[in-house]
């Protein structure tokens, strides 16, 4: 019985240790702060890449808004700000260019959401959106609905 206790012990400790290491691993701005149009896709099935119509690679072509770019990026920053457990990594969205992570709720793990608003002509803007996590292979499509959650509150007309 007293190997069982030694084996759960064991167990407990290597799971907390990988708890407190994926918490407590700081998160590298110059690793994710990275151009959603760069074309540097992870390749696994955990990130996904919305992107102005036409854009090669791009999982869906991303909405266009009457709003100047400078204008739709201050949406998209209230939107990510406001969301839990989000904090601007890097960049500026004065710069129209700006990473986030949102970490999740039980284990923390980081998710870092890169964003550029880019003119889409006279009075009208679009997005690039590059959501992907950091660690595993599968995010159970987690980056897909947080990029459908953030186009749906952005507070700016759409146009036809």
């Amino acid at each position: 019985m007293k190997i069982v206790y030694i084996i759960l012990a064991a167990f407990a400790v290597l799971a907390i240790g990988g708890m407190l290491l994926v918490r407590l691993t700081p998160d590298d701005p110059g690793l994710q702060h990275i151009d959603p149009l760069a074309g540097a896709r992870t390749g696994q099935p955990n990130d996904v890449l919305l992107a102005p119509a036409g854009t090669p690679g791009a999982d869906s072509p991303a909405p266009v808004w009457r709003a100047s770019p400078d204008e739709l990026m201050a949406a998209v920053h209230a939107v990510a700000t406001g969301a839990p457990r989000v904090k601007l990594l890097a960049g500026d969205p004065g710069d129209k260019f700006a990473t986030y992570v949102q970490r999740s709720f039980l284990m923390g793990y980081p998710d870092y959401i890169s964003v550029r608003a880019l003119p889409a002509g006279d009075g009208l803007a679009t997005l690039a959106i590059w959501s992907r996590s950091r660690y595993g292979q599968s995010d159970l499509g987690v980056n897909a609905k947080r990029v459908s959650a953030w186009l749906d509150l952005i507070a700016l007309p759409k146009a036809d």
